[in-house]
């Protein structure tokens, strides 16, 4: 059983800790002692997984730009070469790349140390195998081992740097050159102009690496550079903030294509010519439009804060299948792993966040490849004389929506966020409110015209003591109204910080 101390670290899928101190209320927790008995934990993992001695055992170790990342990964190699496995040093690079080390370098496993879009004083441990990354009991067991000090007989490993980064950039190139057919064929997209905004995390090689020596135009182009205490905006394509600067890149430079990415490259976003946002429904709708080329009927994976026009214009525009599933990456894409298993056409697992696993790239959420299959497909409709939001033209967008999070103070949240839940679809069935019934996490509430003419979703965070509510309305004002009707049920419950909701009736 995990203590108090190594449980924290369990952040779902991956490890996450305080690696730079200095901020208040944060002390430093992520320390060399900590990541070396991880690593050591997740290397007697790995043996009895592989079913070979830990000595015998090659893994892969890269890092986003984050600044505490040389020091991790000092930390991770130690543990490793001690246990006499071979390492290979990938320096920095994408999150997705170093899960494909196990497909073209042939590695047992795989780390890489990122926080995702998490602030520059975070950091953390994310593992792969061949078969894709760890579940949450994995990283329990990992955690385990370390926290119990368990770690591989002592033997003399090794650590080599390698330019993998490279040959995955090539790789990316060769899609597009396959994919457009440009009489040109290794300069496909010569006469595009294309914006890159990296945030400063790890995906500027896109812009030097992908799209210049295939003809591009990259100028304007921004924060390129790695610099992990991200001193320009956050790389989050989420964020306003971030958006707000592509598309205003995108626009200052006349570009066809804006394009930003997390910090370790596992998502991303996008921007028309027009300088419009292509993010949240707006991505899963092109990115469905393009996975059901081919996949006639096929079931499009997304999670549960996806908007009712999203359903419409996969299922009646484009004549596939939506299944809304609970959040988490993770979740949607064992989804669509499951359906796919089952016999059902699955292309593609993707949530508003911008994580999209394409089927045919191993369900790898992967930022790059998702960008490069846009890209390809922008070729191929100027050449036809289309746009992108020829594709996505037909999608209703909610007139309006909003996102509130409500903190738990009870000390048992997710006894008290269930109790919440339960009452809110007792309360909503007594009302005579239209309850979802394809729900998989949470309580989901429709309201007709006059009513709302939206949806409302309360659902309960996969990790932290938080309710966020989702609201949308194809009514101005119409989220209000909804909110108001809400309002009068949570303000019997207890256990709930309702601070959030007051500012926004106020």
């Amino acid at each position: 059983m995990l203590n108090t101390y190594w449980k924290h670290f369990k952040s779902g899928t991956d490890i996450r800790g305080v690696a730079i101190d200095g901020v208040a209320g944060e002390p430093l927790d992520l320390t060399d002692e900590a990541v070396r008995r991880m690593a050591a934990g997740f290397a007697v993992w790995l043996s009895a997984r592989a079913g070979k001695p830990a000595a015998a055992l090659t893994v892969s170790v890269g890092r986003d730009s984050r600044i505490s990342g040389p020091r991790l990964r000092d930390a991770v190699t130690a543990a490793l070469t001690a246990a006499g496995v071979t390492v290979l040093d990938c320096g920095l690079a994408s999150t997705p790349a170093m899960f494909m080390t196990t497909v073209d370098l042939g590695c047992d496993g795989a780390v890489q140390l990122t926080a995702s879009h998490h602030p520059y004083h975070r950091n953390g441990l994310k593992f792969f195998l061949p078969s894709g990354g760890l579940e949450g009991s994995d990283i329990e067991a990992v955690l385990q081992n370390a926290q119990d000090g368990i770690a591989p007989p002592a033997a003399s490993g090794c650590c080599r740097s390698v330019e993998y980064m490279t040959q995955y950039a090539a790789r990316l190139r060769r899609l597009i050159c396959d994919g457009v057919k440009a009489a040109d064929y290794d300069h496909p997209l010569a006469g595009f102009h294309i914006v890159v905004d990296a945030g400063n995390g790890a995906g500027g090689f896109y812009a030097s690496d992908v799209l210049a020596p295939l003809g591009a135009d990259v100028t304007g182009s921004q924060f390129l550079d790695p610099d992990g205490r991200f001193p320009n905006h956050i790389p989050n394509p989420e964020n306003e903030e971030a958006m707000r600067s592509v598309c205003e890149a995108a626009v200052r430079a006349h570009a066809d294509l804006g394009v930003i990415f997390d910090t370790d490259v596992d998502r991303a976003g996008c921007v028309d010519a027009a300088g419009r946002e292509i993010n949240r429904n707006r991505l899963v709708a092109l990115a469905a439009a393009i996975a059901l080329e081919g996949n006639a009927g096929g079931t499009i994976v997304t999670d549960s804060i996806t908007s009712s026009g999203l359903k419409t214009f996969i299922e009646n525009d484009l004549g596939g299948v939506h299944c809304r599933f609970k959040r988490g990456y993770k979740n949607v894409i064992n989804e669509a792993l499951r359906r796919n298993a089952a016999g059902e056409n699955c292309p593609l697992a993707i949530e508003t966040s911008g994580h999209a696993a394409l089927r045919e790239n191993y369900f790898l959420d992967d930022g790059a490849y998702l960008i490069t299959k846009i890209i390809i497909k922008l070729a191929q409709l100027r050449a036809g004389g289309r746009t992108l939001d020829s594709l996505i033209g037909t999608l209703a967008e909610p007139a309006e929506s909003v996102e509130l999070r409500f903190s738990i103070r009870e000390e048992d949240f997710r006894a008290c966020g269930n109790a919440v839940l339960d009452g809110l679809e007792a309360c909503a069935r007594k009302q005579g409110w239209q309850v979802a019934d394809d729900s998989r996490e949470g309580v989901r509430v429709s309201f007709g015209k006059g009513e709302g003419d939206g949806w409302l979703l309360l659902r309960l965070s996969v990790h932290d003591p938080v309710m966020p509510l989702n609201i949308e309305s194809d009514a101005a004002g119409g989220c209000r109204v909804i909110a108001e009707k809400l309002a009068g049920y949570l303000r019997t419950v207890r256990g709930l910080e309702l601070s959030a909701l007051d500012a926004y009736l106020a």
